[in-house]
């Protein structure tokens, strides 16, 4: 796949300012954009790099086996720190500012592994379109001094996908991955029942073989979020009786299917403008 020259100086840049970086950790989720920062962190770096995956019952088991499967097949060497948002009552009250808290948890641990290996700088996959959503996290980017050289590249999510497509690696088209908490609404503490409630039933969904879904969790309610141009298969009378006993069987009371069909962030339309204030 040929790349524009606008693209190919945006990559240039990238691996530019990598290699300023020293030995740089990177915070690793396997998504298409920490996976590719990963791999051009390895391109530039080599041995200097070190992908670093946070693990906690937050993050899916289909998500980790792939993220480290991604990291063999490019021999990135890859850490696996265990982080603790989940005894912080900020984050279990599971607020709007939910992913400030456990953003400061990773960058706080890997600071301190950084300090205890020797590792200069600490990156992560934020880009360009990024900017215009609401992310608390970035603020604890911010206070931790966390690079973003995807950003500072001026690449957004397309472009990283091309670059990506470009290279040969198979992230390219993967789906859009965020935590297992995202799932859960505002105000509704995040425990690790319903964290495995969510990731049990988004396994169920990709075993019915959907690709790009969520599992909202409303208390007893469970709202699917299917992609657009895999509606009509959901919307029929036989999968609406298997997503019945399937999300029944998970302790949820009630099934639905969101019509308007899978969207990043849908939790934060609730939001209020203050609400939205005071996290950022």
């Amino acid at each position: 796949m040929a790349i524009s020259a606008e693209l190919a100086d945006k990559r240039a840049a990238l691996q530019n300012g990598l290699r300023a970086m020293g030995r740089v950790l990177v915070a690793y989720s396997g998504g298409a954009d920490s996976a590719f920062l990963a791999w051009a962190a390895h391109q530039a770096l080599g041995a200097e790099v070190l992908a670093v995956i946070a693990d906690s019952p937050s993050l899916a088991r289909y998500q980790l086996t792939d993220a480290v499967e991604f990291a063999r097949e490019q021999s990135i060497p890859v850490e696996i720190i265990h982080t603790q948002e989940l005894s912080r009552p900020e984050y279990i009250r599971n607020d709007s500012s939910r992913c400030f808290h456990c953003k400061d948890e990773l960058f706080s641990m890997m600071a301190e592994f950084a300090a205890a290996h020797d590792f200069q700088t600490i990156a992560y996959g934020i880009n360009v379109d990024d900017k215009g959503d609401f992310r608390p996290g970035q603020a604890a980017a911010v206070q931790h001094n966390v690079a973003a050289p995807l950003l500072e590249a001026g690449l957004g999510k397309e472009e990283i996908r091309s670059l990506a497509h470009e290279a040969g690696l198979r992230v390219w088209d993967k789906p859009a991955s965020a935590c297992l908490s995202s799932r859960i609404e505002y105000g509704r503490e995040v425990t690790p029942e319903a964290l495995a409630m969510v990731e049990q039933g988004e396994d169920e969904l990709r075993r019915l073989g959907f690709r790009q879904f969520r599992v909202r969790h409303h208390g007893d309610i469970a709202r699917l979020e299917i992609a657009r141009d895999e509606m009509a298969r959901a919307m029929t009378v036989e999968m609406a009786a298997e997503f019945s006993r399937i999300f029944k069987k998970l302790g949820f009371k009630f099934v639905t299917l969101d019509l308007e069909g899978f969207r990043s962030g849908s939790m934060n339309a609730l939001l209020t403008p203050e609400q939205i204030g005071r996290a950022g």
